[in-house]
């Protein structure tokens, strides 16, 4: 496929500033699913949108969208690939003032650009365009997910046995173009509820059992930071007492941490050690508290090896376009690690040139938008190609 041309270069950066100004944080995709189904069915395609929404409260459901290849209608036996992006952002306030600066795209005012994953979904909405209307030499699953940037809420919950793909990309690593994320961490979140007593600070403090205290207590005692290379470890988020008030032992407080490990049973091992010291805190003998303790393991790593197929096809379209692939690690889970453990096909994560991810000085330049549409289509050649070979071979786990 020949790499974009002037029209759908302008046309990205065009849907990409009108993305990025509809709000979307998790639990509010209604607004970015509605325009992103007006687009595709624009083109003449079916979005399939499942019960996501109503099961676990998400703004929409998961939207699948199959392109047949040339001359085709992309039927259950046609060799395909996945592409995957999602619809929401993590949670900010105010409105997204997408603005171009210095040949890239900024957030205007004090809020993300969204560029994480809304870079990705314009890229596959303006390819989807070129499919139809010029076909694709490969069958294509799009699958546009919600509810991401909560623990994968989104993709945990759609049945990925319906992918007919052989194997699938998603475009969702915050780090130069060219990187192949081969390995995710298992991650667990870990939710603490401390009960005490509440009472008087200044008349009677003796009579109170402080939750905050124990809470505080729990989050020293916890394993904090990067603990391996491979194991990180942090408590996020803690809430206590009644607001603004000193004059009372606090009789509530909550924790939340979480541990990430890219060898499972270091992450079971090190979650192990953060139960102890939260139970060891609210035992302790001068001031023993109640302890609600909630542990879920909220999406399951992988490791994938370099011969694997769709790292190999990867490997070739980024070459085809003048980048050098560079096989990495990474602590953060996409799409791809829910729809692997749900039963899926292989999915592999690669870096799409996004800078400083969930952050108000978010930044994607022209260049890496513009790349990867023409990384998209060379993947497609190179998928073709590949399915000419013989059945994909797995090598992920």
């Amino acid at each position: 496929m020949r790499p974009a041309s002037e029209a759908e270069r302008q046309r990205l950066h065009a849907l990409f500033g009108e993305l990025c100004a509809i709000r979307s944080v998790t639990g509010e995709e209604r607004a970015i699913a509605d325009r992103v189904i007006a687009e595709l069915r624009g083109l003449g395609l079916e979005v399939h949108e499942d019960d996501t929404a109503a099961s676990t409260g998400l703004g929409c459901g998961n939207l699948l969208v199959r392109i047949g290849r040339a001359g085709s209608h992309c039927g259950p036996t046609d060799r395909s690939v996945g592409l995957c992006a999602h619809l929401d952002t993590v949670p900010h306030e105010g409105v997204v003032e997408p603005v171009r600066v210095d040949g890239g795209w900024e957030s205007a005012g004090d809020t993300i650009l969204g560029a994480d994953n809304k870079a990705a979904l314009a890229v596959l909405l303006v390819a989807a365009r070129r499919l139809v209307d010029e076909g694709s030499p490969i069958g294509v699953e799009l699958l546009l997910t919600p509810g991401e940037e909560t623990a994968l809420l989104g993709a945990a919950a759609f049945d990925a046995t319906l992918l007919r793909c052989d194997f699938g990309y998603v475009y969702d690593h915050a780090s130069p173009i060219g990187e192949i994320a081969l390995a995710s961490p298992t991650y667990y979140r870990i939710q603490a509820d401390f009960l005490g007593a509440a009472a008087h600070a200044g008349i009677r403090p003796e009579a109170g059992r402080s939750a905050v205290r124990a809470a505080a207590r729990a989050i020293v005692a916890m394993p904090h930071g990067r603990l391996d290379e491979q194991t990180t470890a942090n408590a996020g988020h803690v809430h206590g007492g009644p607001a603004g008030a000193t004059n009372v032992v606090p009789e509530r407080a909550t924790v939340l941490a979480e541990v990430r490990s890219l060898d499972p049973s270091r992450a079971e091992h090190v979650v192990a050690e953060v139960v102890d010291a939260f139970h060891d805190a609210a035992n302790d003998p001068d001031a023993p508290v109640d302890l609600d303790l909630q542990v879920a393991r909220l999406f399951t790593g992988y490791a994938q090896t370099p011969d694997l197929l769709a790292v190999r096809v990867a490997e070739q379209a980024l070459r085809a376009r003048g980048y050098t692939p560079r096989h990495i690690v990474t602590g953060g889970g996409t799409d791809a690690n829910a729809l692997m453990a749900g039963g899926g096909p292989p999915f592999v994560n690669l870096a799409n040139g996004t800078e400083r991810n969930h952050q108000t000085s978010e930044r994607v330049s022209d260049e890496a938008l513009q790349d990867m549409l023409d990384i998209t289509y060379a993947l497609l050649d190179a998928a073709a190609a590949a399915a000419t070979v013989g059945p994909p071979t797995a090598s992920s786990s």
